[in-house]
């Protein structure tokens, strides 16, 4: 088993150049985004006119399940499998970039993934924008070779074209919605929709060839809806729809509470974390109460909450009042560009501590590789640019955590490096958070990080893999850094067994 980057600098992809193949996979013109870019942001801007002018996803939602309700499926929501009672499933997140990160998970992801009954993605299945035609080089092209059925969750990215890409690949080519009715003139609907993003003339035309790619009998998948359960084995795996914004609709809730009941172990997918970054985010539903709420609740047996959204990935084993122990886990590295873990701050929330607490990349590795990004576009590479060693130093400076990784004695923390971890929004100890808070680490997180893809490795790029038992289920993060050496057999960087029983 190769190293992981908990075990050498070369485990997490430094010292090495050597690229993997994965770039057989793809097409000669992959598209390339850049969220600095003005164009990629108006083409994305449903987002904000839903938080300023009103979240219309919860009504075209109710339209979307009535049509498939109408159409046939199960009234229930609940995909019935035959899977034995041992049986494993991956999990990917955000992975619809189209670039060298997406396609760099997939030698790894097929290694791992060839004997599992069926794959589920966690949000974001395709970006900028969800369209129909982005689906074949970023879901049919990539995936083809992976011999089982995908299932998916929407993100909030898939829902900037209210949905009608996802539906038609994975809800038996749902067609259009028809149009809603007309809004009011001069209120805050109808501005709105003078300013909402549609999908373009013609979208979808190259639908039908590429599902092609992803034709074989044992590919094929069909579900009821956005949100769905399935029983597999001895588990249910309950999948959530949060939309735009990251909030369920009343009836979504009242769905989720009934699919909820019963003794069968349960875990939850949802493109909205419910622990992330050290804090905590429970998912408010429409007309009271949480999503945290329903999966607390000891009478529904949830074992674990995974949720898309946020591009790495993060653990968080919660004890709970009645001594169970809850994996709140995020997993969005599938593809997409790497938000930084060296912005979390020292971890103390619902009981869980740095002892407890698991990341990937590794702050320091996170540090590092954004000071030479940055050190790169700002031409300041002297200054900028910190070694894998000197970030894991500076990093368990201000936390006050020993190095995560120690190959020998760590160098001496300098001015020149605490300069470097502040201007790139390192978190810091709860203690000292409020003391030391520079406004650069709220730009930097929320303006400068997300529009910093790169497309040389490592990527920092990761994949969930279950095994399930009747007993227990097996839970492993494996990294994807792009490089040959971790390619066909990626390192395990988190590893949990979550009792059944």
């Amino acid at each position: 088993m190769s190293d992981s980057s908990r075990d050498t600098a070369e485990g997490a992809g430094w010292g090495t150049a050597e690229r993997g193949a994965y770039r057989r996979l793809m097409p000669n013109q992959a598209e390339k985004i850049s969220w600095l870019d003005p164009r990629m942001l108006w083409a994305a801007r449903n987002g904000v006119l839903a938080s300023w002018l009103g979240d219309p996803t919860g009504e075209t939602r109710a339209r979307w399940a009535a049509q498939r309700a109408a159409a046939g499926a199960p009234a229930d929501r609940v995909i019935r499998r035959d899977d034995p009672d041992r049986f494993s499933f991956l999990v990917i997140g955000d992975t619809g970039e189209g670039g060298d990160p997406q396609y760099a998970v997939v030698p790894g992801l097929l290694r791992e993934g060839r004997d599992t009954a069926f794959a589920v993605l966690a949000s974001d299945v395709i970006y900028p924008v969800g369209s129909a035609d982005g689906y074949g080089p970023k879901f049919f092209r990539p995936y083809r070779d992976y011999p089982a059925p995908i299932y998916a969750i929407p993100g909030n990215h898939d829902w900037y074209e209210d949905l009608a890409g996802f539906m038609r690949v994975f809800c038996d080519d749902a067609p259009p919605l028809p149009p809603a009715p007309a809004p009011r003139p001069l209120g805050r609907a109808w501005l709105r929709s003078l300013l909402w993003h549609r999908p373009r003339a013609g979208d979808g035309r190259h639908l039908d060839e590429a599902r092609k790619l992803r034709s074989a009998p044992g590919q094929r998948a069909a579900q009821p809806g956005p949100y769905w359960a399935i029983d597999a084995g001895p588990v249910r795996i309950v999948g959530i729809d949060t939309g735009l914004l990251g909030t369920v609709d009343a009836g979504q809730g009242a769905w989720l509470r009934e699919v909820s009941r019963g003794p069968r172990p349960k875990i939850l997918v949802t493109g909205s974390p419910l622990y992330v970054d050290g804090k905590h985010h429970p998912c408010p539903v429409e007309g009271g109460g949480t999503v945290d709420d329903i999966v607390r609740d000891p009478a529904h047996h949830y074992v674990a909450a995974i949720g898309g959204d946020i591009h790495n990935y993060q653990r968080y084993p919660v004890r709970l009042d009645d001594g169970r122990t809850l994996q709140y886990v995020v997993a969005g590295g599938g593809g997409a560009f790497t938000h930084a873990t060296h912005t979390i701050p020292r971890v103390d929330v619902a009981g869980v501590t740095e002892r407890d607490f698991r990341c990937y990349p590794l702050r320091g590795d996170s540090l590092a590789f954004y000071s030479a990004l940055y050190g790169r576009r700002l031409r300041l590479r002297r200054f900028f640019a910190l070694t894998d060693a000197e970030a894991m130093a500076v990093i368990a400076e201000r936390l006050g955590i020993g190095p995560t990784r120690v190959p020998g004695a760590p160098p001496r923390v300098t001015r020149r490096m605490r300069l470097v971890a502040g201007l790139l929004g390192t978190g810091r100890r709860p203690d000292r958070a409020k003391r030391f808070r520079l406004p650069v680490r709220k730009m930097y997180t929320s303006v400068l990080s997300p529009g910093s893809a790169t497309y040389s490795p490592p990527f920092f790029k990761s994949f969930l893999r279950l095994d399930v038992s009747p007993e227990a289920i097996r839970l492993r993060c494996h990294a994807a850094t792009g490089l040959r050496a971790q390619e066909t057999d990626p390192p395990v960087e988190d590893e949990v067994v979550i009792p059944l029983t």
